[in-house]
């Protein structure tokens, strides 16, 4: 049996166990557990220094994790994902997997599983999902297709590409510096890319079609039509349907919007050719109405309106963002047209489409969305700043009926890309580190304008960022009184005479409890130092039992708390915690194995 541990381990240990109780009973917010980790670690141990010549003060151990290369990492990296989302780089990938979807259901499912794991390796995991579950809700409302049994499978798909590179996930990022930080030398972008990849393949064919049929079929409220708004699309030069016929309209209708009229001059266009200046008139949901507008270079206002309220017709200059407003009991614009009350002149707000639930044909399709006088209940479809929508809602007394959404600055999506592209050249070859790379993009990011500085709040998660920098402290805590030493002499005598796959297999159990039933921060904070530790005890490589702890910290299919894009579909598809359960541990179980076998042969251990 290994010695008593100090007692400055013992209160580490102390501190791990409480805090992994009060973040498994979730009465407490995460934010607040980790900062008082963060101060007990701080006052603890610089009211009782440890006696070993040469080990870090309380407040280095304590609050080192915020100056930590890996939180400026993930911070980064978190921004570079936000530019991808606010300029719409990835809304043509988007739109390529609605239309095989629309096409085969079968084949629509293995095409965005594949998608979704090779993108999910390059960017966080959670603006993948994002991107992904809105256009599967809408095939759930327009094909039939069941979200609740597809959108668990996608989220398995895009936990598995997390893992395949160093970057995929923040707690890639946060094993690795730790496993770093205790002597290890840098692993590569793709060093574990192939085993990935080939437990992959193990797992596809449970993901396509096992698991689908392990899940119930929900029918949920969010099915229901969403409201149809009528709007104006505005033919530009730049518009490829201008010198085309009117059967081009027709081709580029995406289903669930109609098309009311086309306009030249107040007047039907008819069979001639489309040209600068014409309306097209529409009605559909406003997902659709924006991607028909970006898609055919239309903007949804006129470019002298759009001038006029100090808008570039592209929307690459300013913080556009488009919201739901109804006209309340109260509001000074009803019996008003939306001309007569120049919203655009005096707000600077472009109302660019309109709803009306009392009639079954939306304002009579009058020649243009905004002749018809406003009446309580009708929800208009308004473009504009956040500031400026807010002053119309408390200057006219409508009320805003959903969160508004930013428009993506389209022209700005190629520069996102590059810059991305670059971040992921420069770790992949290791010209810099992955912390260099990922703050020269952001800050690239923020000089072209791709994120806005003021909004660098809407990226950056405190949550994340807290957890990250306390679960770095609790690691380092844990290594610097022994505490990580002495938990592997206590593996070590279990798993002595154990082959290299058991120890391996055990770590990875070890790591996927925990990250279960805690946090993925938590189970890398204290898995990393254990399994440097248990490497050096037991005479093996350190490396592959640290990739073992960062893919156990990746097996997050079992519970519904284990990561926050198993909360968001939750939400959005009804599961219970039994269904993830039931659907998640089979996968869990199949990756455990795959993985360890894997691991074994690729080290000869």
């Amino acid at each position: 049996m290994p010695d008593i541990p100090s007692l400055h381990a013992i209160a580490a240990l102390l501190v791990t166990v409480v805090t992994f109780v009060l973040f498994a009973s979730g009465r407490m917010r995460i934010e607040l557990i980790c900062l008082l980790v963060i101060a007990v670690l701080a006052v603890g141990i610089f009211v009782f220094p440890l006696p070993a010549e040469g080990a870090q003060s309380g407040l280095e151990i304590a609050f080192g994790g915020f100056g930590h290369e890996a939180l400026i990492a993930i911070a980064s990296l978190m921004i570079l994902g936000r530019g991808l989302v606010v300029t719409g780089a990835l809304e043509p990938a988007a739109r390529v997997l609605a239309r095989v979807w629309r096409f085969s259901q079968v084949l629509g499912m293995l095409f965005t599983l594949a998608v979704c794991m090779v993108i999910s390796g390059f960017i966080n995991d959670t603006p993948v999902l994002v991107l992904t579950m809105p256009i599967i809700l809408d095939l759930a409302r327009r094909v039939g297709l069941s979200a609740s049994k597809t959108l668990m499978p996608v989220n398995a798909a895009i936990l598995i590409g997390g893992m395949a590179t160093t970057i995929g996930t923040s707690t890639n990022v946060l094993v690795l510096s730790i496993a770093t930080d205790m002597g290890l030398p840098r692993l590569g972008m793709f060093e574990f890319t192939e085993i990935v990849a080939v437990a992959a393949l193990v797992a596809f064919p449970y993901l396509w079609l096992v698991m689908p049929r392990l899940l119930p079929d929900i029918k949920s409220g969010g099915g229901q039509s969403p409201r149809a708004f009528r709007a104006g699309l505005h033919l530009s030069a730049r518009s490829p349907l201008v010198g085309k016929t009117r059967a081009a309209i027709d081709k580029a209708v995406p289903s669930g919007v109609r098309i009311i009229s086309v306009m030249r001059g107040g007047a039907p266009v008819g069979e001639a050719e489309l040209a600068d200046g014409d309306l097209i008139l529409i009605e559909g949901p406003v997902e659709q109405i924006r991607d028909m507008s970006s898609t055919l270079r239309a903007p949804l206002a006129p470019e002298h309106l759009l001038a006029g309220a100090g808008v570039a017709p592209d929307a690459t200059e300013s913080d556009l963002h488009i919201a739901e407003l109804a006209i309340g009991g109260d509001s000074t614009l009803i019996g008003k047209s939306v001309r007569e009350a120049r919203i655009a002149d005096r707000f600077g707000v472009l109302i660019v489409g309109t709803y009306r639930a009392s009639e079954s044909h939306f304002f009579g399709y009058p020649s243009r969305p905004t002749e018809d006088r406003l009446e309580i209940g009708d929800v208009l479809l308004a473009q504009g700043t956040e500031d400026r929508l807010r002053d119309l809602q408390q200057a006219e007394g409508v009320m805003q009926l959903m969160g508004s959404r930013e428009l993506p600055r389209t022209a700005k999506a190629p520069i996102a890309l590059l810059i991305v592209a670059a971040v992921v050249s420069l770790a992949a070859f290791k010209v810099v580190p992955i912390a260099i790379a990922a703050l020269a993009g952001t800050i690239a990011m923020l000089a072209a304008g791709c994120v806005k500085y003021e909004n660098l709040g809407r990226a950056l998660s405190v949550e994340v960022i807290v957890l990250i920098a306390a679960s770095i402290a609790l690691g380092r805590a844990l290594v610097e009184t022994g505490a990580a030493e002495w938990l592997a002499s206590l593996l070590a005598i279990g798993l002595a005479a154990a082959p290299a796959a058991v120890v391996l297999g055990s770590l990875m159990v070890f790591a996927a409890v925990l990250t279960n039933f805690v946090s993925n921060a938590a189970a890398a904070a204290i898995g990393t130092p254990l399994a440097v530790s248990l490497a050096a005890q037991l005479g093996l490589q350190a490396e592959p039992l640290v990739i073992a702890v960062l893919f156990g910290c990746n097996l997050c299919y079992v519970t519904p708390m284990a990561y926050q894009t198993n909360l968001l579909i939750m939400g959005a598809a009804g599961y219970s915690f039994r269904d993830f359960v039931r659907a998640g541990l089979p996968l869990a179980i199949i990756m455990i194995v795959t993985l360890a076998y894997l691991l074994v042969r690729k080290y000869s251990l």
